[in-house]
């Protein structure tokens, strides 16, 4: 049976996420619930998703502002905080702001998010965005390909997933002690080129929405699996 993955997107009427923000908080709220006590083991959410992961890995993004938000409080998940772009910590005002649920089933998905939207997850980046720290992965995003906003943030939580399965334990932890720090930044068409002969972790989309079946999207470059 197919299982989803569902991700909110905080989008005010005044206020909206920088979309690199939003693409890095996105992928960092996957890890954050793959690494999450209650994901593994007897943990009350390890059924389900171990039961996500053994089939494709497949995830949603919706967006919700005001009371729609709130409401999805009520749900059990996590939320995770993005740093605006050029800010030293987290505003909650500015930065975005991404909320990542446990897996179910496509016709059991809490009423909450259900009726929630898809559409309306476009976001720009307003400011030239930072050089990339030593050492943090970087999810390189395809030059070639056109997608929405909440198309990206899901291939971006593909590939931090991938970049996760790929780590031994011990790197695992290192990147849990880092609150899970990573980049996200659009490849150009040559190091797009040289990262596919890379034998890094990449995306493959299954095509369901947006783009041809096969396209590679996101790959994750972790230095860890270099």
């Amino acid at each position: 049976m197919e299982h989803v993955l569902t991700m909110v997107v905080r989008v005010e009427k005044n206020a909206r996420p920088a979309q690199t923000d939003a693409l890095e908080t996105a992928a960092r709220a996957v890890l954050a619930i793959l690494a999450d006590e209650r994901s593994v083991g007897e943990g009350e959410w390890a059924e389900a998703m171990t039961d996500w992961q053994d089939h494709q890995i497949r995830k949603i993004v919706k967006r919700a502002r005001g009371a729609e938000w709130r409401r999805t409080e009520n749900v059990p998940g996590i939320t995770m905080i993005g740093t605006s772009a050029g800010a030293d910590s987290p505003d909650e005002v500015n930065a975005a702001q991404v909320r990542v649920f446990p897996p179910t089933t496509v016709d059991e998905v809490p009423l909450e998010l259900a009726k929630l939207q898809v559409s309306g997850t476009d976001f720009e980046d307003s400011a030239d965005l930072p050089a990339v720290a030593a050492g943090v992965p970087v999810l390189w995003v395809n030059p070639e390909l056109e997608m929405s906003s909440g198309k990206a943030m899901a291939q971006c939580g593909h590939a931090a997933q991938l970049a996760w399965w790929a780590l031994p334990d011990e790197a695992r932890k290192e990147w849990v002690s880092t609150d899970f720090a990573l980049a996200v930044r659009r490849a150009d068409r040559a190091g797009w080129a040289r990262l596919l002969g890379s034998g890094l972790p990449v995306v493959q989309d299954a095509g369901f929405t947006e783009i041809a079946p096969g396209s590679r999207t996101v790959i994750a470059d972790h230095p860890r699996l270099r």
